[in-house]
């Protein structure tokens, strides 16, 4: 493919889906990120889009979001890493809300696996992943259908969420910042998102690496508020999703890091914590005495040492009789 011809599906690609990871560019142009990355740099010159941390985004400054369609074919393998890790933070038991989008989508097909569980959600697409799920309790919200991402929204989604308490919120978004935290193009879903937010203790985003450092219209989660992130390991040369994964540490979100199929990349920097899961160490099996302990002895060895111990008696009386 010649580079004019690249650079046009690569500059419809962007128009068509608002923001496109340089991973994925070069997957569909079927070329390296370097020479992409060439050709991204090349369209910006020219005032046709905009650079972001790993990808590139409609000019302008804010991105404009994305129909369903789009996104569901967009960092698929990252988005499979992320529900994979984020599924593990999921006790048995737990009452938890999750958000409308393509991440929380693949988090809730893994759910599914979790006995005891109530989800509370706004989303369509989150409620039919757990539509036969029969140790999974769904509890939907009221509200107005959004088509272009199968969620409720409106006064009607928000009032259902009133006096609502769980332990956990998932949510996912259109951009992640330090400075702002995260935030989505449409105003009703942001408000949604942050009553979503109003009924958990905390607070965990699920947004793979082309999210970090995009900011877009509405706010809806501040970063003081996000307990934990869970993102995909950036390119090793995206230095500027690395920068913005450690402002969010230094601000105190917790980062859980999830390996992606598309390729491993350098080791963490300082600030990211690998998450970790601490297992204690086997014990002994009910009934069964350590090693080291008391031994079990037969009945004869017993009868004879009682036997062995009224003899010594006996004697010790008839020396004091003397």
């Amino acid at each position: 493919m010649f580079a004019a011809e690249r650079r046009q599906l690569i500059l419809e690609m962007v128009r068509a889906n608002g923001a496109v990871s340089l991973r994925e560019l070069a997957r569909v142009v079927q070329t390296s990120e370097v020479t992409v990355r060439r050709d991204v740099r090349a369209l910006e010159a020219e005032g046709l889009l905009d650079r972001r941390h790993g990808g590139a985004v409609l000019p302008g400054g804010f991105t404009r979001e994305s129909g369903f369609p789009q996104k569901s074919h967009l960092a698929t393998a990252e988005k499979t890493a992320i529900a994979d890790l984020a599924a593990s933070f999921v006790e048995e038991g737990e009452a938890i809300v999750v958000g409308a989008g393509t991440t929380t989508q693949e988090l809730a097909r893994r759910l599914a696996r979790v006995p005891g569980l109530t989800v509370v959600t706004n989303s369509l697409l989150v409620a039919q992943a757990l539509a036969h799920a029969n140790r999974v309790e769904v509890v939907m919200t009221g509200g107005t259908l959004r088509g272009s991402n199968y969620a409720l929204v409106g006064s009607g989604a928000e009032q259902s969420l009133q006096g609502l308490r769980v332990s956990r919120a998932f949510l996912s978004g259109s951009g992640l910042t330090a400075e702002r935290g995260l935030s989505t193009s449409n105003m009703l879903s942001a408000s949604v998102d942050r009553a979503l937010v109003q009924a958990a203790a905390e607070v965990v985003v699920l947004a793979d690496h082309t999210k970090l450092g995009t900011d877009t219209m509405f706010q809806t989660v501040p970063t003081d508020v996000i307990t934990r992130l869970v993102t995909d390991e950036p390119p090793a040369h995206d230095d500027r999703a690395a920068t913005e994964l450690q402002a969010l540490a230094d601000q105190g979100v917790q980062i859980a890091v999830a390996g992606s199929s598309a390729g491993g990349g350098d080791a963490a920097p300082a600030g990211r914590q690998q998450p970790r899961r601490d297992v204690p160490l086997p014990g002994p099996r009910r009934g069964q005495m350590p090693a080291g302990g008391p031994q079990l002895r037969s009945a004869a060895s017993v009868l004879g040492e009682q036997q062995q111990n009224e003899r010594e008696r006996a004697r010790v009386a008839d020396l004091r009789r003397r």
